[in-house]
């Protein structure tokens, strides 16, 4: 007996100690550490040494920044230049494109043009029809990637355009598409010539949760057509159904169809992910999209557990603190750290209209406690909070201004903050903005407006649960 009490002290003293000396962890982080290696001693433990650390491993850590250094020699002219954005970015929203290109070196790029989708079923008619007019390569990144109508028609779009020699590559997630990664359906394509791999696989997972996390996850929804058309947003390759988790569904997604030199990038973040998962070498990108006449200037955000930590959160601070007039956010999972609650409530209290539109029925009873206890602050603050009713709003969305947007697949949580790999895509431009507004508009249109009255009728136990999640959520 004294050797297991002697040996729990050691087990849970190291823990801690491990947790004070680190340099990267957040107050609410260690805190919260804290309190579960506290109250749950030994599950505590178990559970910091599955998920405390955020680092792919050694290896995995030197083999992306070989590929991302290969990529940055290569595709230089694709990366953009610095002082682009001085010309073309308007000064109060300059320091958050270059805020972005610090991130991994995606400089601003004029030239682009987008397309807002209607709706998920328009997005996948444009992506089969760009993948049959493909002419040279297509590459196709996806989080979870279904075997139902959606993921089926991409996979036999792919091997159709394989079969008249198109290169044609589909990488997955091996957590989230893990159904796919071990179905007929890709084998199939395997058999028809297109190139496969998975990005984070699960054929180890014993050396995984010793060296790494099970839940470093790649977050990421790329499509890169001929190196001319890519496009960015938050729909996956499944149906809007999604039948994983259809009590939930519909699935409400954005996805915009994009052209002009921001496809480049989108392409090497892909290629990024494409050369750790398989070690190929890289050939290089080739031709260039040529920039369209009249087109806006756009630039693409890739975030992961191999950049910098903090990165996503101070982007999204430094994007809302350029806002003069209006700001318009959607997400289905909001967990934010305290720069963000910050940096929207301090937009609120100069004026700037903030609307907030989330589900109000969340597939993670996590997210959905945690998210509620930021309610009353932000709502004090002036914020407008609105829940959607009609399905998951799963769009990744933020406006500012009428003049400058961000889509693509991060979500405003810890997960999309610390552990995912993602992508985005930030652009300033009226039209575009303007339509992707219009979008969150009609979402607002069909969801309840939440009010400081109603959230402080909330019951002492609602109240308490919601703020228990909210402690113990970087943890979770």
């Amino acid at each position: 007996m004294i050797f297991l009490i002697a040996g729990h002290v050691v087990i849970v003293v190291g823990f801690t100690m491990r947790i004070l000396l680190r340099h990267d962890l957040s107050p609410p982080s260690r805190m919260a550490w804290f309190v579960v290696l506290n109250l749950l001693p030994i599950i505590g433990s178990a559970l910091y040494f599955l998920f405390g650390e955020i680092d792919l491993g050694h290896r995995a850590n030197k083999r992306h920044q070989q590929a991302f250094d290969a990529l940055r020699a290569k595709t230089a002219e694709a990366l953009g230049k610095p002082e682009a954005a001085e010309r073309l970015i308007n000064p109060l929203y300059r320091p958050a494109f270059h805020y972005a290109a610090s991130i991994n070196g995606f400089e601003t790029v004029p030239g682009n043009g987008a397309e807002l989708m209607q709706d998920a079923e328009a997005s996948t008619a444009a992506i089969l029809r760009d993948i049959d007019q493909a002419t040279e390569r297509v590459s196709v990144l996806a989080y979870i990637w279904l075997t139902d109508k959606t993921g089926t028609a991409i996979a036999e779009a792919l091997m159709r355009a394989a079969q008249r020699g198109v290169v044609c590559r589909a990488l997955a997630d091996g957590l989230g598409s893990r159904r796919v990664v071990s179905s007929a359906l890709w084998r199939r394509m395997e058999e028809a010539g297109v190139r496969l791999a998975v990005t984070l696989p699960l054929k180890k997972p014993v050396r995984t949760v010793l060296t790494s996390r099970l839940d470093l996850r790649n977050h990421r929804k790329i499509t890169v057509i001929d190196g001319h058309i890519t496009y960015c947003g938050s729909q996956n390759a499944a149906d809007p159904e999604f039948r994983i988790k259809a009590r939930y569904a519909p699935w409400v997604d954005v996805m915009l169809r994009f052209e002009g030199p921001v496809v480049a990038q989108n392409e090497v973040l892909f290629f990024s992910d494409w050369l750790q998962a398989t070690n190929e070498a890289f050939e290089g990108l080739a031709p260039l999209p040529t920039p369209l006449q009249g087109g806006f200037p756009a630039q693409v955000m890739g975030d992961g557990p191999t950049e910098r930590r903090g990165a996503t959160p101070q982007l999204f601070a430094t994007l809302m603190a350029s806002a003069q007039n209006e700001l318009y956010l959607t997400t289905p999972y909001f967990v934010p750290d305290a720069t963000v609650l910050e940096a929207l409530c301090a937009a609120a209290h100069r004026g700037v209209a903030v609307n907030l539109i989330f589900p109000k029925k969340n597939d993670s009873w996590v997210v959905a406690a945690a998210s509620r206890s930021y309610y009353r602050r932000l709502l004090a603050a002036g914020c407008r909070i609105h829940e959607f009713r009609d399905g998951l709003l799963h769009a990744k969305t933020l406006t500012i201004d009428s003049r400058v947007s961000m889509v693509g697949s991060s979500n405003v949580d810890q997960r999309s903050f610390d552990l995912n790999y993602e992508n985005n895509i930030l652009l300033q431009d009226q039209a575009v903005t303007c339509a992707i507004r219009a979008r969150q508009e009609s979402y607002m249109a069909q969801s309840d407006r939440i009010d400081l009255a109603e959230v402080q009728s909330w019951s002492r136990r609602a109240r308490v649960w919601h703020n228990i999640i909210a402690t113990i959520g970087p943890v979770l």
